[in-house]
């Protein structure tokens, strides 16, 4: 696993390392080197650079680089946000050793900087945005907003120094607007918030160096976050149906049969031994001409035989998926309580999705009562931030604002297993305390109806797959691989077919591959 880290951290590391011996300026003149490689590994024809410096360290590596690039025989034009007199400390140092190296350097005004930017070659220009960094705690201020504007403007590449200006470097939320790079380099530690929330839409290619210190520097102060991998399952040459497992999917009521059908055939083809599927009458002959490997049971009376049968399936059940279509009647109503408490009773696997959480949102469930701390354990919640919001009683944007508190807090109220959807998908576990950890697969074309009731279908394969194989592992090692192998599959799909049009079920072609380690990619 690979960490992340908060800007507080961040500035811990830097601190470290100065107090090794290593000075601040020396950091930016690493930064800046950084920097240039990536310019010119990126844009060779490069000929100007306009270096939009803020008052803090991050305007320190925009001076630097300005400074290097002279040198190197670039045409360089520093747009400032505050003067040299106004800087202090290794950002200050940082000014004047460029204008001693003749960097020309101008406070910011839009119009001052159009007309520079119109009289050079502008294909041959790279902006780089030194504003902030990591300072960005929410809304700018009017001239940093007014430098973003300009910025995004210009129709040429944008270099983003350690964090886009705008973008919190902890939450990865943008309150109103951000520079919008092409490359980010991230310096000295990855930071968390880069990776998830509005983030990813504004970093472009995320790049990362250390500078040289965060290998012989100790942590900061534990790490509370880390970018997720996945890992292969290949089968044993002697495998039967029953070590990998019985998912029973239930959910699909009138209207809705699409989810609870892409749910069981998701969870067939991660490779569950058996699948059955709970459902309304009128979705059994679409299942099976869809998969007819999936034993569909018809039930639309609560009470009565086909009821009664269909609900001795938990006897079998490896592990449940409860909610994709489960809708809102009281047919649902009945199915959630019913199947809740026979699975407390048997210590069943839980998959909770969709409408089996608005349902407990609605109705404001203790979930103390509900089963055992230790039996929750063993429950994944698949949310998105919609259905997040009204579990922790908030609004959908206060979600968004910071969605690791969120799924920490999810994690707590409910001590299950928490995956709270979206571009940079986080998880939170039980046993890991303030661990969160980001799943990077994955792409926008996911942003369709149906891909979180595949993904609950594959977190329930996972499950079962979890307690009967020779494969065994817990809910939260369950859910790691769920989700690295939507988001793979998603990759792989959009790779063959594009993203706009990806649809949930042209994932379930990639899935036996990535699952058996047979793709390459894990």
């Amino acid at each position: 696993m690979i960490p992340l880290f908060t800007s507080d951290q961040v500035r811990h590391i830097d601190q470290q390392a100065i107090d090794s011996g290593i000075t601040g300026y020396a950091l930016m003149q690493r930064a800046a080197s950084a920097a240039l490689r990536a310019i010119a590994q990126r844009w060779p024809h490069a000929r100007h650079l306009m270096v939009f410096c803020g008052g803090g360290n991050n305007g320190g590596d925009g001076y630097e680089i300005a400074r290097q690039a002279v040198i190197n025989g670039l045409d360089v034009q520093v747009f400032m946000l505050r003067t040299p007199d106004d800087l202090q400390g290794d950002a200050q140092v940082a000014a004047r050793a460029a204008e001693a190296a003749g960097v020309s350097c101008q406070l910011f005004e839009a119009a001052l900087a159009e007309y520079w930017f119109l009289s050079h070659h502008v294909q041959h220009t790279v902006l780089i945005d030194a504003l902030l960094g990591i300072g960005c705690k929410g809304a700018l201020r009017a001239d940093y907003a007014q430098a973003v504007d300009f910025i995004n403007r210009c129709a040429a590449p944008v270099l983003a120094i350690d964090v886009p200006t705008g973008v919190c470097a902890d939450t990865g939320h943008v309150d109103n607007q951000a520079v919008v790079a092409q490359i980010c380099l991230t310096l000295v530690a990855r930071k968390q918030g880069l990776y998830t929330g509005d983030a990813p839409a504004f970093v472009g290619e995320l790049r990362f160096d250390d500078l040289g210190i965060a290998g012989g520097v100790p942590s900061a102060r534990g790490i509370d976050s880390r970018i997720l991998h996945t890992a292969e399952l290949a089968r044993k040459r002697t495998a039967h149906k029953g070590d990998s497992g019985h998912v029973l999917v239930i959910g699909g009521d009138s209207g809705f049969g699409g989810a609870a059908l892409m749910a069981a055939q998701a969870a067939a083809r991660s490779g569950a031994g058996t699948v059955s599927l709970i459902t309304r009458t009128a979705h059994v002959t679409a299942m099976l001409t869809r998969c007819p490997e999936v034993m569909v049971h018809g039930v639309d009376h609560i009470r009565g035989e086909a009821a009664d049968s269909a609900l001795k399936l938990l006897n079998r059940a490896s592990a449940v998926v409860l909610g994709p279509g489960l809708g809102r009647s009281p047919w649902s109503l009945w199915l959630l309580h019913a199947v809740l408490a026979r699975a407390a009773q048997r210590q069943i696997p839980l998959v909770l999705d969709a409408d089996a959480l608005n349902l407990l949102a609605l109705e404001d469930i203790d979930w103390q009562e509900l089963a055992p701390v230790t039996q929750r354990a063993q429950w994944i919640l698949t949310p998105h931030p919609g259905e997040a919001a009204r579990l922790l009683a908030c609004d959908t944007a206060a979600i968004n604002r910071d969605r690791f508190s969120a799924v920490r807090a999810l994690q707590l109220k409910t001590d299950c297993v928490v995956v709270l959807k979206g571009a940079g998908s986080l998880l939170a576990f039980p046993e890991a305390g303030d661990m969160v950890d980001i799943c990077l697969e994955g792409n926008p074309g996911m942003a369709t109806g149906g891909m979180g009731d595949v993904l609950s279908g594959i977190c329930g394969a996972m499950l079962a797959l979890g307690q009967c194989g020779e494969h065994t592992f817990n809910a939260s090692e369950a859910a790691r691989l769920a989700v690295c192998a939507h988001g793979e599959a998603a990759d792989l799909a959009a790779a063959e077919i594009g993203q706009r049009g990806l649809l949930a079920t042209d994932l379930f072609r990639f899935l036996p591959a990535l699952l058996s380690g047979e793709s390459g990619l894990s």
